[in-house]
C-alpha cells in the first residue's frame, strides 16, 4: 500500500510564504510551484480548504461537451454502477485553497502522525495512524480530524465526498475512543479503510499449465539435488495433469481518483493442440479445461499425445542418463533396467530409485538405494547399496537388503533383514529374520531368527546360528514399552503404598474420637437439639478421610493387577522360544555355534556341536523351573 501525506515534516528553510489563494485541480502541484518560487521546502507549507467543486460530463472522445457542476447532495448519487462504469462518464474536482507557511506553534495535533495510502489500483484508500502517534482529546478534535483527512486525500489526488461514506463513522469511533481515554498513544501502525470505489476485474490471458511438471519452490539455502531430474513424472488417479485456462475479458472499474479503468483485450495464444488417450479424462468449465489422470502411473508424451503408462524399459539409471527416479512405491510404475554388462552398473553410483516394481538385469552400484514393493536383481549388489522391497529376489548380494519375503542365490558377506529369508548359498554375511532357509552354508555366516533356521548342507565353519525372540525391531519396541510401563507402575505403587500407610495411621488414631462424635450426633438428633457445627465438621472430615482411603486401596489393587499382567506379558515375548528350532540336515564340521537368547531371565545359552556329529534338530528345553538347556531333539 502506497502512503501519502505523512504529517512528519522537516523544515529546511525559513523563507515565509505569504498566504496565497489558488483555484486548482492539483493542489500538490500548486504546493510544489509556490515552494519553488519562495525557494523553500514543500514540507514547510500547509493549506486551508475554502471550497470543493465537483464536475461531471459525458464525453465519447469526439464531440466536446460542457462540464456540469454538482451540488453536495448529488455527490453520493454518483455511486451508481450504471454511471460510474460508463466509459464516457468523466468526473473532476476543483479546489479553492489558501496556501501558507506552517507555524510550529499553531500545530495542536503535531504528534498525531496521519497518512493516506491506497492499493495499486487506487480503488481502496486507507487512513494510517503511524506508530508512536500521540493525541489528547479536545472539543475541536472531530472537526480537525475531518480536515486532516481531507487535506491528505486532496494532496494524493483522491476525490472528496465520493466513495467515502464511511469517513464519518471512522472519525466518530476514533474521537469516542480518545474522549474516553483522554489521551491515546498508538504503539503500532493502525490502518483503516476510508474510501472504496469500483475495483476492476483483471483480464485473463489464456494459459496452458503443465501441472504434472511442477517444481517445488526451492529456498536459497536448500541444497539442490542435481541427481533428481524428474526422468519420470509420476501421477496418481484423479490428479489434474494439465489445465488450460481460458481467456476471459475483465470488467471495467473506476478508482477513487475518478479515473475510468478499462480492461485490456484478452490474448489467446496457448489453445491445446495435443491429443490424449483413454487413460486421461477431460473436465471442462466456463473458465478452464482440466486433463485428469484416470489411473496411477507416469505421464508420457508421444507423437503429440499424452497418456499414462506404468511400464518403463531403460538401459541404465545413472547420473548421466536419467538421474534418480522417485515415483513412489504405490505409483503402479514398473521399471525394467536392461544393462547386463558385468563391468557396468545398471543402477549407477548414488542413484535413488523408488517405484512399485523394478527388475534390474545387471548390477547395483555403490551407495545406490532401491525401494519397491517387488524387486529383482539379476546381477550383484555393491556392499554399500541398500535394497528394500516386500518381495525381494537377488542373484549375488553384498550390500544391505530389507523386506518381507527375500530370496538370494548367493550371499557374499552382505546383510539381510526380513521375515522369511531363503538363501541358496551363503558365503559369509549377516541374516536376521523370523525364518531362515539356507541350501548351502559356507563359513562366517551369522544367522539370527525368532522361529527357525534350517541348513540343508553345511560346508564351512565359524558360523553362528541364533534364536532370538527380539530379532525383529517391532518385538524390541514392544519389550521396551513393556519394561517402561512396568517401571512406571512400580514407582506409582511405591507412592500409593506410602500414602495408604499414612492414611492407615490417621484413621487408626482417630477412630475412637470419630465413634464418640458419631454417638453424640445421634443423641442430639434423637433429642431434637441442633447439632454443634464443630461436631458436624469433624464427622465429615473423618468420612472424607475414609472415602479417600478406600479409593487409594482400589487404585493400588488395580495397578498391582496391571503390574502382574505386564510382568506376565514380558515373559510372553519368549513363549515361542521352546518351539523354535535350529536344523542342520548335514553333518556338523569345523567350529560352529548354536545360541538361544532368553528374555526372562535375560541370558544367552551357547551350544557347540562337535565336528562329525549328525544331530540335526536343536531346541531349548526347560530342565527345571527357570533353567534351560540347548539339546538335540527328535523332529
Amino acid at each position: 500500500m502506497a502512503l501519502f501525506g505523512s504529517s512528519k515534516k522537516t523544515v529546511t528553510t525559513s523563507n515565509k510564504v505569504r498566504p496565497t489563494v489558488v483555484r486548482t485541480q492539483n493542489v500538490a502541484k500548486e504546493l510544489q510551484r509556490i515552494a519553488k518560487s519562495y525557494e523553500t521546502s514543500v514540507d514547510t507549507l500547509d493549506f486551508n480548504i475554502f471550497d470543493v467543486e465537483t464536475y461531471t460530463r459525458m464525453f465519447d472522445g469526439t464531440k466536446e461537451t460542457e462540464w456540469e457542476l454538482l451540488g453536495e447532495d448529488e455527490l453520493y448519487e454518483l455511486d451508481e454502477e450504471s454511471a460510474l462504469l460508463n466509459p464516457f462518464f468523466q468526473i473532476k474536482q476543483m479546489y479553492e485553497v489558501e496556501i501558507f507557511s506552517k507555524s510550529a506553534e499553531d500545530e495542536q495535533y503535531k504528534n498525531l502522525k496521519l497518512a493516506v495510502g491506497a492499493n495499486a489500483t487506487k480503488c481502496k484508500v486507507y487512513l494510517s495512524i503511524l506508530a508512536n502517534s500521540r493525541v489528547k482529546y479536545s472539543s475541536n478534535l472531530e472537526d480537525e480530524l475531518r480536515i486532516m483527512i481531507k487535506k491528505r486525500k486532496i494532496r494524493s489526488g483522491i476525490l472528496i465526498g465520493i466513495f467515502d461514506e464511511m469517513v464519518e463513522d471512522v472519525v466518530s469511533k476514533l474521537v469516542a475512543h480518545i474522549r474516553v481515554a483522554e489521551e491515546v498513544v498508538y504503539e503500532k501502525n493502525e490502518t483503516i479503510l476510508i474510501a472504496q470505489s469500483y475495483e476492476p476485474t483483471l483480464t485473463i490471458n489464456d494459459a496452458l499449465v503443465l501441472k504434472y511438471d511442477k517444481k517445488d519452490d526451492i529456498d536459497e539455502k536448500t541444497k539442490v539435488d542435481y541427481a533428481s531430474r524428474g526422468f519420470i513424472k509420476n501421477v496418481i488417479e484423479g490428479e489434474v495433469l494439465i489445465e488450460y485456462i481460458k481467456a476471459k475479458e475483465g470488467k471495467p472499474g473506476r478508482n477513487c481518483r475518478g479515473e475510468y479503468m478499462s480492461p485490456t483485450e484478452p490474448v489467446t495464444a496457448n489453445e491445446p493442440t495435443f491429443g490424449i488417450d483413454d487413460t486421461i479424462t477431460i473436465q471442462e468449465t466456463d473458465n478452464s479445461i482440466k486433463y485428469i489422470a484416470k489411473e496411477n502411473g507416469y505421464i508420457s508424451f508421444e507423437e503429440n499425445t499424452y497418456k499414462i503408462k506404468t511400464d518403463v524399459d531403460i538401459g541404465e539409471i545413472s547420473f548421466k542418463t536419467t538421474g534418480s527416479i522417485s515415483s513412489g512405491r504405490d505409483s503402479d510404475v514398473s521399471i525394467t533396467v536392461t544393462e547386463t554388462d558385468a563391468v557396468k552398473d545398471a543402477i549407477g553410483i548414488g542413484m535413488n530409485v523408488e517405484v512399485s516394481e523394478i527388475e534390474i538385469e545387471g548390477n547395483v552400484g555403490s551407495n545406490a538405494h532401491v525401494s519397491a514393493l517387488k524387486a529383482s536383481i539379476g546381477g550383484q549388489t555393491h556392499k554399500t547399496s541398500v535394497i528394500r522391497a516386500d518381495k525381494l529376489d537377488i542373484n549375488v548380494h553384498k550390500g544391505h537388503g530389507y523386506g518381507k519375503n527375500i530370496k538370494i542365490t548367493r550371499l557374499e558377506h552382505g546383510e539381510v533383514d526380513g521375515d522369511f529369508v531363503s538363501i541358496s548359498q551363503a558365503l559369509g554375511g549377516v541374516i536376521r529374520a523370523k525364518e531362515i532357509d539356507i541350501e548351502i552354508c559356507a563359513s562366517h555366516v551369522k544367522a539370527t531368527a525368532s522361529r527357525r533356521i534350517e541348513i540343508k548342507k553345511l560346508q564351512g565353519s565359524e558360523n553362528i546360528f541364533t534364536i532370538d525372540p527380539l530379532v525383529k525391531k517391532e518385538a524390541q519396541v514392544g519389550l521396551h514399552d513393556n519394561e517402561e510401563n512396568v517401571e512406571g507402575l512400580k514407582l506409582e505403587l511405591r507412592d500409593l503404598k506410602r500414602e495408604i500407610q499414612n492414611y492407615t495411621k490417621l484413621i487408626k488414631g482417630g477412630t475412637a474420637s470419630f465413634l464418640d462424635v458419631k454417638k453424640r450426633l445421634l443423641h442430639y438428633k434423637k433429642s431434637g437439639v441442633k447439632m454443634p457445627a464443630s461436631f458436624v465438621k469433624k464427622y465429615k472430615e473423618f468420612q472424607v478421610m475414609q472415602d479417600s482411603f478406600t479409593e487409594l486401596q482400589k487404585d493400588f489393587e488395580a495397578k498391582n493387577a496391571k503390574l502382574k499382567l505386564l510382568s506376565t506379558q514380558k515373559v510372553s515375548f519368549q513363549d515361542d522360544i521352546l518351539d523354535a528350532r535350529i536344523i542342520n540336515r548335514d553333518r556338523w564340521m569345523g567350529f560352529n555355534e548354536i545360541r538361544f537368547k532368553l528374555v526372562e531371565p535375560e541370558i544367552e545359552l551357547v551350544y557347540k556341536p562337535k565336528e562329525g556329529t549328525t544331530d540335526k534338530v536343536f531346541g531349548l528345553v526347560e530342565v527345571e523351573e527357570g533353567e534351560f538347556e540347548i539339546r538335540p531333539l527328535d523332529e
